[in-house]
């Protein structure tokens, strides 16, 4: 799972899905050059969101994706 201390680029190199999200709420930045340095608390609360409710929603995908790659 993420949190609002994870690294972008770490994240959306482990999980994919982060990168559908970001798209859904219009984030550019997995393809900033900041995103190297950025948290994604920082990253999304930046663009005026809400970092928890994106990151639940980031955590609730990543949870559906492990339990279906587990079946």
């Amino acid at each position: 799972m993420v949190t609002r201390d994870s690294n972008i680029l770490e994240v959306a190199r482990k999980y994919p899905v982060v990168g559908m999200v970001f798209r859904k709420y219009g984030l550019g930045c997995i393809g900033c050059m900041v995103a190297a340095g950025e948290t994604l608390g920082e990253g999304i609360e930046s663009h005026g969101l809400n970092a928890d409710i994106v990151i639940d929603e980031i955590n609730r995908l990543i949870a559906e994706e492990e339990a279906n790659q587990a079946k």
